[in-house]
């Protein structure tokens, strides 16, 4: 197959060239004429090829959790994004923790997915199973500070220390979401006992210390155990700082920031209400100031969707007490960036660095990640001047809601190929599922 009349980034600028695609693979670049002669020839009517991208954090949900997404209508909703590899968290049901687990929920997925899928774990109990559970194919450990998640207790600093040394010892990155379990608890018990119940309640039950707190406590343990640590979804100018400040001495560690961290302030509350609540939550102007500075300074490694979809019912409950928090991002977060590229507030260069190239190096995920001969052929078209409204009643996903309802876009991804076979087709899933691959580590 080849794919003409093009232009597409490559080594960080844009060329007109075709790309001919065999086994998967991109084989050769060069001008249409220069392109070997193929069984299939798709004329992409002038618009821009980009690397597929790349999301680092992302809830498929499934097994018995189904009922919020699964792995058809959340990699479904990803291809229509423009992402062809994802990255799935362990805050599953059953949770993946073990090496069982984990090979159970790829089993699950190899038959539906539509894109690439790789797999986080959670640390287990017994620490001797983080060997079994990397050989298996867990791209990296997730650790959430915020609550147990898993096998270990996340106040013991010498339990942290030792499966970080393990983690290290085993090639692949720590995931961390940073927010202190000791502060979330005592703030917001603080709160529930004045029986307030507010979403700005929940805001001031999240605070920055919280995010401060907990990167401070985890920067010596990095030191300690060498491992590389990638700091999920930093949302304050306070917590960027601290990583910043680690960076510059040194430390491995990287970190992300979500598209909703970047574009809404906690004033979006009173519009959206429930619906906009996620952990961390919202800020104020002055962080997202603070984070679009260290953005296009080159401070932020990776922007990711953190998406995290639930049924609406429980997103629109009583309390904010019992509200699932979290919003679905996979088909906005790329449509929310091609904009900022409209608006000259970014380089499509940059976007792909962020959200494919960086990746890919953080993750060890080989002839990924940018467009090259002998790279794996996932691809996203996109046409710079289309314009719409974002619908979230329209999404692929099961949880149709967002607080970025209504929000007009300039810049869509047209076509998505993943591993050379086409996924999307304007708008339309053109494939059944099962054709994505299940990603595993690539340190074997």
């Amino acid at each position: 197959m080849v794919l003409i009349n093009t232009k597409i980034l490559f080594q960080g600028k844009l060329i007109s060239a075709g790309i001919a695609i065999e086994n998967g693979k991109i084989i050769k670049i060069a001008k249409d004429s220069n392109l070997p002669s193929a069984s299939k020839i798709i004329n992409l009517n002038g618009h821009i090829t980009l690397p597929g991208l790349i999301d680092s954090h992302v809830h498929l949900r499934d097994q018995l959790l189904a009922y919020k997404e699964d792995f058809i209508t959340g990699t479904s909703a990803a291809a229509v994004g423009g992402v062809t590899l994802v990255m799935d968290m362990p805050n599953n049901k059953p949770v993946t923790m073990d090496s069982f687990a984990l090979k159970k929920r790829m089993k699950i997925a190899e038959k539906k997915i539509l894109v690439n899928t790789a797999f986080y774990s959670a640390f287990p109990k017994n620490l001797d199973e983080i060997e079994k559970i990397v050989k298996a194919g867990a791209i990296g450990f997730k650790i959430y500070l915020s609550n147990k998640i898993g096998g270990i207790d996340i106040e013991d600093d010498q339990l942290l220390l030792e499966a970080f040394r393990r983690a290290a010892n085993e090639g692949v990155p720590v995931a961390v979401h940073a927010e202190d379990y000791k502060i979330l608890t005592k703030i917001q018990n603080q709160i529930k006992n004045k029986e307030r119940n507010e979403t700005t309640d929940y805001m001031q039950a999240h605070p920055p210390e919280a995010e401060i707190t907990s990167i401070q406590r985890i920067l010596p343990i990095i030191k300690n155990s060498g491992v590389h640590v990638h700091f999920c979804h930093i949302s304050s100018a306070k917590g960027l700082k601290v990583i910043m400040n680690a960076k510059k001495i040194g430390l491995p560690v990287t970190l992300e920031v979500t598209p909703h961290n970047l574009f809404l302030t906690c004033e979006e509350y009173n519009r959206s209400g429930t619906i906009a609540l996620t952990d961390p939550p919202l800020r104020t102007q002055e962080d997202i100031s603070a984070l679009w500075s260290a953005l296009k300074k080159g401070s932020i490694d990776i922007i990711a969707s953190d998406h995290a979809p639930h049924d609406l019912k429980e997103k629109k409950v009583d309390s904010i007490w019992d509200v699932k928090s979290g919003i679905p991002g996979l088909e906005t977060t790329f449509p929310l960036l091609l904009t900022q590229v409209n608006k000259g507030r970014l380089l499509l260069s940059d976007v792909i660095k962020f959200t494919a190239t960086i990746p890919a190096k953080i993750f060890h995920l080989k002839k990924r990640g940018c467009i090259a001969e002998g790279n794996w052929a996932d691809l996203v078209v996109v046409d710079m001047k289309r314009e719409y409204n974002i619908d979230s009643s329209l999404f692929f996903s099961k949880a149709k809601y967002s607080p970025f309802d209504g929000m007009h876009i300039k810049g869509m991804p047209i076509k998505t190929f993943v591993n050379g076979n086409l996924i999307m087709d304007s708008g339309k899933i053109v494939t059944k599922p099962g054709n994505g691959l299940v990603i595993t580590n690539d340190l074997f």
